[in-house]
């Protein structure tokens, strides 16, 4: 990656959580082709960090990411918006618990970066809003899917068709985000959550869970216990389950390995 890249998107670890920011604070991080490509490299880098186990994605400034900046003209040599080096699905393969924490206006692909995360974290009072069809776009990077699949047909329909603004209470109460945290607490309950996922829960489990939220809604009920009951078994076998018991009949901190280190998973290989 090149230090241009490095600079339009930070890459910070710290007890087992990564934290990766849009930056672009003078333009509230408005998105262009070369940010999205840093955006996408610093996830993969994570997803392969031994050190990483839960990602944290933010905007710095006083913006989460507003969307695409429609003043930005890409020069010779930089990505347009989709960009066409890193595959836009990249976000939906990362197997690490990934946490939105919106400290500010979400809005276009902005939302749809958002959406594309595991649990989303608001600050009271941000802004929210599909914005594509006052802009004559249609719903891109997957966000009517994305909206239907966390929210419902009637949310996705009002928030597509609309593109209006609604702040993050209005957002908690669709289910678009999991909490609305007062600004002077919100560093500090993102921090807490992450640390607890980070600290508590093995990441081999982390993974498969998310493989099983990922993958069983397309199956059958048979099908879904079915496959369940398989992963079950596996886990039995390897050695995140033993180090669960024993922290708990001990009483004291588990200490789960790395991904790939610790129990692993047929789905995996």
């Amino acid at each position: 990656m090149s230090t241009q890249s490095e600079d339009l998107c930070t890459y910070d670890v710290a007890d087992g959580v990564a934290t990766v920011a849009f930056n672009r604070p003078e333009n509230m991080n408005g998105m262009i082709g070369d940010m999205e490509v840093a955006y996408f490299e610093r996830l993969r880098q994570a997803d392969e960090d031994p050190a990483v186990r839960v990602i944290v994605v933010t905007g710095t400034g006083r913006g989460f990411c507003p969307g695409a900046d429609l003043a930005f003209k890409p020069g010779e040599g930089q990505e347009p918006l989709p960009n066409q080096s890193v595959p836009t699905t990249t976000p939906l393969d990362v197997r690490k618990p990934m946490i939105a924490a919106i400290n500010g206006a979400c809005a276009g692909v902005g939302l749809a970066y958002a959406l594309q995360c595991d649990v989303r974290i608001a600050a009271a009072g941000v802004k929210f809003t599909s914005a594509f069809a006052q802009r004559g776009l249609i719903g891109e990077y997957g966000m009517p899917w994305l909206l239907h699949e966390i929210a419902g047909r009637a949310v996705a329909l009002d928030v597509m068709l609309s593109a209006r603004i609604f702040l993050a209470e209005e957002a908690k109460d669709m289910g678009l985000v999991h909490q609305v945290i007062d600004r002077e607490l919100f560093d500090e309950a993102v921090a807490t959550y992450a640390g607890g996922l980070a600290a508590n829960s093995s990441p081999a489990s982390m993974a498969t869970i998310k493989h099983q939220i990922n993958t069983q809604p397309a199956m059958t009920p048979h099908e879904a216990m079915a496959d369940s009951d398989v992963l079950m078994r596996e886990s039995l076998t390897g050695s995140d389950v033993g180090e669960g018991i024993a922290s708990f009949l001990e009483r004291r901190q588990v200490v789960f390995s790395p991904l790939g280190e610790g129990t692993t998973y047929n789905w995996m290989r």
